[in-house]
């Protein structure tokens, strides 16, 4: 299991990111997986599917350092939470890439995107209009799958259903660099939460996370 990148960041949180270049047969052999879980397994449409729920489950046991069974469940909104240890956790994948984030004490959310043109022409649908003024016009496909990232990430940590990329979380503006980081705000039901977005662009993919104390 190639783990393309790994940081700690802080004494408790810490995120990786692993190329996926095994087989479904490895990967699961690697699993003690359940009834439910190889039913659910089953219903998922395509082998790239299957390569990435099982990949994030592989590179979740490798971040906790363990051999023994993890229960990976999800609440009423589809938000992954561990049965049985007190870790917040996020999960992402695209394409032949795994990501993963983890923490002990706080709440978190990380998203994965490969990084293609078309995000161009969606831009409004997940930016508001002042956002979509800031954009960084020397780097616009970078700059909008950081903004992409950024918001999934902050909905995911969030993990409420009915929250929308558009009207309820906002991004600060900044000058697209290959990492960095920015301010952000989910403002919804007369209650605003700020944050600091982390990003990074590894090859063709962009990467984004954020935890909650941030």
């Amino acid at each position: 299991m190639p783990i393309v990148f790994e940081e700690s960041l802080g004494n408790d949180t810490s995120i990786a990111l692993w190329k996926i270049e095994e087989t479904a047969i490895e990967l699961e052999n690697q699993l003690q997986l359940k009834d439910h879980e190889i039913s659910f397994l089953h219903k998922l449409v395509g082998e790239k599917r299957n390569l990435q729920w099982l990949a994030t489950r592989v590179l979740l046991r490798k971040m906790l350092k363990t051999n023994d069974y993890i229960d990976v469940r999800c609440d009423e909104n589809g938000k992954p939470y561990l049965k049985s240890k007190s870790h917040f956790i996020s999960l992402s994948h695209s394409y032949g890439y795994a990501a993963v984030i983890i923490s002990e004490s706080q709440k978190v959310g990380i998203d994965i995107e490969i990084i293609k043109p078309k995000i161009e022409k969606i831009a409004f649908k997940f930016l508001s209009n002042v956002e979509l003024k800031n954009i960084d016009t020397q780097n616009t496909i970078p700059y909008l799958y950081v903004c992409w990232c950024a918001k999934e990430a902050l909905y995911k940590m969030n993990g409420l259903r009915e929250t929308s990329f558009k009207n309820h979380i906002f991004l600060q503006p900044f000058t697209f660099k290959s990492h960095g980081n920015f301010k952000a705000t989910i403002n919804k039901d007369q209650q605003t939460n700020d944050f600091t977005v982390f990003y990074k662009q590894i090859n063709d993919y962009m990467l984004g996370y954020v935890m909650a104390s941030t």
